[in-house]
């Protein structure tokens, strides 16, 4: 499932091949045999070579648009009987692909008809794109730093540790890297950035300094990359690709040499060959950004993307939580009378960070409990006494908020400190860490080290309220209920295979709610305020129509059948947009970066722009308006 999702490369007759190891992979591990790698490894290179080699005849071919064609479920969801299949698969694939580019052009420009020489006119040129696109996917596994025998042996592992849980898996140094920048630590760079030129080619927009880019003295910004080859593999023409594509290349090793060939503004190619190095700009401050809404009363606003935390400070001086506390102070300043904390699309990061946040609102107490293999839990407590913010609070969440952000929310709900605003949390409620892969550690005395070479990152806890509920499978469901888009998909922890059931457990004897909030009273005024608000209506029918269109369905071929189809689609997107960016709709307030800000923010013409942006979109989050509304009604 994982090297070939969309059963385009192999057959079932390749599968038949495989099949004979379905009851024996645990033989061939404890065996220390590597046939079943092995033969995987020999067919995946056999059908990427040969999707290669049939691409290019595709390319050759010009495609007829007007041929009563489909592209069946029944194709789209098995592998081809044999490679003549396979052949014409990849042809449907690369067909349709191609006339949706097409029909994406033709509707940009509004033309009523679809014109045939128009047409003619572009099927070679999203043809080729699209072959392209195909082509480098292919070399990219082709080419893959230590080989495909090596790509295949990181995902045999990775599937392996995946049957445990979700959250379970086998880590390269390279990914482990990667994962642990996620959450704080800095990352391995080539020190540069990319964007598209005004001809929508890749360039650099800007290098690092002290990076290897600005010392290899040979790139500059408008440089143009064409390929890019991993030492001991070949180049991979990248001249064409979009900047997610090289950016993902760019990030498949961390300690192979790159040789990237680039084309400078007077014509001429280069190439330069880097290694990558730790990130050396230090310029940890404001990584969270405080704004400030003002209306009939001053509401600060904070959104906190992930749960990061300081990987090189014992006492976190630059984690998320000593971060927030220095927005909130800045509010204090001023003269706040409510605060809205921004968890949505938070997917989580460090439990002592959320724990350490949710001190900044609590005074000294249990905030969470864990489990481990024991079955008596333990307790996470804030051991700071006193808050640096006790006035009321609001905390938006939704159904991409998981793990760290539902520990947090869960905490404001069982002490009744915040109003909890939004949809239903994910429900991951469980805990991992990253270890190296030596069994003779024993885990409750390892304490983490710099781990040289690959790791596991394995699930080791259970999280539960202080109330004794569980996030997980059930999620946190908020104090306010309201529609919210990322409902239209089931990526929900209870959907995905291996996930761990939970029961939940006792309260913890020594926590002390505060008075209970007015939520019955704060019920009926969000239903007004939601009835009022054209928004949510858009949102919930934005969510039947995309679950409908979720159920699989055969596809036409044709350019009119698909022009035809994408029309409806993109009404529903459009009514959609429209109603998200009406800013006639209730201004209640304007929004404001608080003084400490504005000096900075004005000194930078690229920080002003994003910043102009993210102002212009809490203006017009109905989410944040509900929950300002909510926050007057909490204040008085």
């Amino acid at each position: 499932k994982k090297m070939d999702n969309d059963k385009i490369f192999f057959t079932q007759e390749d599968i038949k091949q495989l099949e004979i190891f379905r009851y024996k992979i645990d033989e061939e591990i404890i065996g220390k045999k590597t046939s079943f790698i092995e033969l995987f490894a020999k067919l995946y290179t056999q059908r990427l070579q040969q999707a290669d080699t049939i691409i290019t005849n595709i390319s050759k071919q010009k495609f007829n648009y007007n041929l009563p064609e489909k592209y069946t479920v029944t194709e789209d969801t098995s592998f081809a009987v044999n490679s003549v299949a396979a052949t014409v698969k990849l042809y449907k694939n690369i067909k349709y692909a191609s006339a949706l580019s097409v029909s994406y052009l033709v509707k940009e420009l509004n033309q009523k008809s679809v014109n045939k020489q128009f047409v003619d006119s572009l099927e070679p040129v999203f043809k080729k794109k699209i072959c392209d696109v195909f082509k480098r996917n292919i070399q990219k596994d082709l080419q893959y730093p230590g080989g495909v025998q090596q790509l295949i042996c990181t995902e045999y592992c990775n599937a392996i540790a995946t049957c445990y849980d979700p959250h379970t898996a086998f880590m390269t140094m390279t990914a482990r890297e990667n994962f642990e920048s996620q959450v704080g630590k800095k990352n391995m760079v080539f020190g540069f950035n990319l964007q598209e030129n005004e001809d929508g080619e890749v360039a650099i927009n800007n290098l690092m300094p002290g990076s290897p880019a600005f010392k290899s003295g040979m790139l500059n910004k408008g440089d143009k990359i064409t390929s890019i080859q991993w030492e001991g593999a070949k180049p991979i023409d990248v001249s064409n690709a979009s900047i997610q594509e090289i950016s993902q290349m760019l990030s498949t090793s961390n300690h192979s040499n790159a040789t990237i060939t680039f084309t400078k503004s007077d014509g001429t190619k280069r190439q330069v060959t880097l290694g990558k190095e730790l990130a050396t700009d230090d310029v940890e401050e404001d990584k969270v950004t405080s704004y400030l809404l003002k209306g009939n009363k001053n509401i600060g606003y904070i959104s906190l993307p992930s749960f990061y935390e300081d990987w090189e400070n014992e006492n976190s001086i630059n984690g998320c939580s000593n971060d927030v506390a220095k927005e909130i102070l800045k509010l204090k300043k001023e003269n706040i009378e409510g605060l809205i904390l921004d968890l949505r699309y938070n997917g989580g990061g460090s439990v002592q960070e959320a724990v350490d946040l949710a001190g900044i609102f609590i005074d000294v107490g249990p905030i969470a409990q864990m489990k481990l293999k024991d079955p008596k839990p333990f307790t996470l407590k804030d051991l700071n006494r006193g808050t640096i913010y006790d006035g009321p609070l609001t905390v938006l969440i939704n159904g991409f908020s998981a793990s760290a952000s539902e520990l947090l929310a869960g905490v404001f709900q069982d002490y009744n400190r915040a109003l909890i605003v939004g949809s239903t949390t994910f429900g991951k409620a469980t805990g991992q860490r990253v270890l190296p892969i030596d069994t003779t550690i024993n885990i409750k005395e390892y304490k983490d080290k710099e781990i040289n070479g690959n790791a596991i990152k394995l699930t080791l806890s259970q999280v539960f309220q202080v109330s004794g509920k569980t996030a997980q499978f059930a999620g946190v469901i908020p104090d306010i209920i309201l529609p919210d888009a990322t409902e239209a998909y089931n990526r929900k922890e209870r959907n995905e295979p291996f996930a761990i059931p939970a029961k939940n457990i006792e309260a913890n004897k020594y926590y002390l709610p505060l008075k209970p909030l007015p939520i019955e009273m704060l019920k009926e005024k969000a239903t007004e305020y939601e009835k009022a608000d054209l928004h949510f209506n858009e949102v919930r029918k934005y969510i039947a129509t995309k679950k409908i269109s979720q159920q699989k369905v055969d596809v036409s071929l044709k350019l009119e059948d698909i022009i035809k189809l994408k029309n409806i689609d993109e009404d529903d997107e459009n009514e959609m947009e429209e109603v998200k960016t009406d800013t006639t709709q209730n201004i209640i307030y304007t929004v404001n970066n608080n003084s400490f800000e504005l000096q900075r923010i004005n000194a930078n013409e690229n920080l002003k722009t994003i910043n102009e942006s993210f102002k212009n979109h809490l203006l017009k989050d109905s989410y944040v308006k509900m929950a300002y509304k909510l926050l007057l009604l909490m204040n008085k």
